[in-house]
């Protein structure tokens, strides 16, 4: 299928930066529509950001103008800028992605993929 894979996690202090990425691989025919959740401890998992294959984004209030999510579609790979970090920013990232996909055994197939997750901690 469709594999994701996080990176740029890591331990920043309050008011810092992070960016993290989100690499996709396998026989990609198209994605849809990418985002970013975090869960923190105790509490469910939220979206954050997501942006669609056209370009529009929308964010979760928490994040709106310190966050911004951007994608290229060429190397299919999504991006997230965390800037203004907060303590309750601190949680497990997820990337999402939704599109088609290449099987050998039965065309073109959708998929829903999920990434393992990069921890993001802000704290002095």
């Amino acid at each position: 299928q469709v594999q994701l894979v996080e990176s740029g996690g890591g331990l920043v202090q309050p008011g810092g930066s992070l960016r993290l990425s989100c690499a996709t691989s396998g026989r990609i025919f198209s994605i849809n529509g990418m985002g970013w959740y975090r869960q923190a401890p105790g509490k469910q998992r939220e979206l954050v950001a997501a942006i669609t294959s056209g370009g529009s984004t929308n964010y979760a209030d928490s994040v709106k103008g310190r966050f911004t999510i951007s994608r290229d579609n060429a190397k299919n790979t999504m991006y997230l800028q965390m800037n203004s970090l907060k303590p309750e920013d601190t949680a497990v990232y997820y990337c999402n992605a939704d599109g088609l996909y290449y099987s050998s055994s039965y065309g073109i197939k959708p998929f829903g993929s999920w990434g393992q997750g990069t921890q993001v901690t802000v704290s002095s």
